[in-house]
């Protein structure tokens, strides 16, 4: 588990490899991850977009960009968090995941862009 807080706002990330969704023998690995994001400031933000870099050990690299996440745009108030699981599918058994959120602080307008910390994603067999 990562975790890193930027502006107020932290975000904590939970990886799960998917056996039952993968096949190494044709390349293919699912990882399903769990962001949880935290507003530890003082007023409520909204998420709007996301921005993912995604690579494998392998050597490929992609990018994600789009509105908010599994299809909402979340306000999460002061105090508050909010918790969602989404997947990647890597073509190695090795791969890693950073980005950004975009936010809005809901008082003043201001965009702020929130730091997805970098995690690993490893097939537990990799780890041996």
């Amino acid at each position: 588990m990562v975790q890193q807080v930027t502006e107020g706002v932290s975000i904590t990330v939970e990886t799960f490899y998917q056996p039952a969704q993968s096949n190494p023998v044709g390349s293919e690995f699912l990882f399903a991850y769990r962001i949880t994001i935290e507003n530890l400031s003082d007023v409520p933000v909204k998420l709007l977009r996301r921005h993912w870099f995604i690579s494998d050990s392998n050597g490929s690299f992609r990018e994600v960009e789009g509105e908010g996440v599994v299809g909402q745009q979340p306000i999460i108030e002061s105090g508050q968090s909010y918790q969602y699981v989404s997947a990647a599918n890597l073509r190695s058994e090795i791969g890693k995941m950073y980005g950004t959120y975009q936010m809005e602080n809901l008082y003043n307008k201001k965009l702020i862009t929130v730091a997805i910390p970098e995690f690993q994603l490893i097939a537990p067999f990799k780890l041996n």
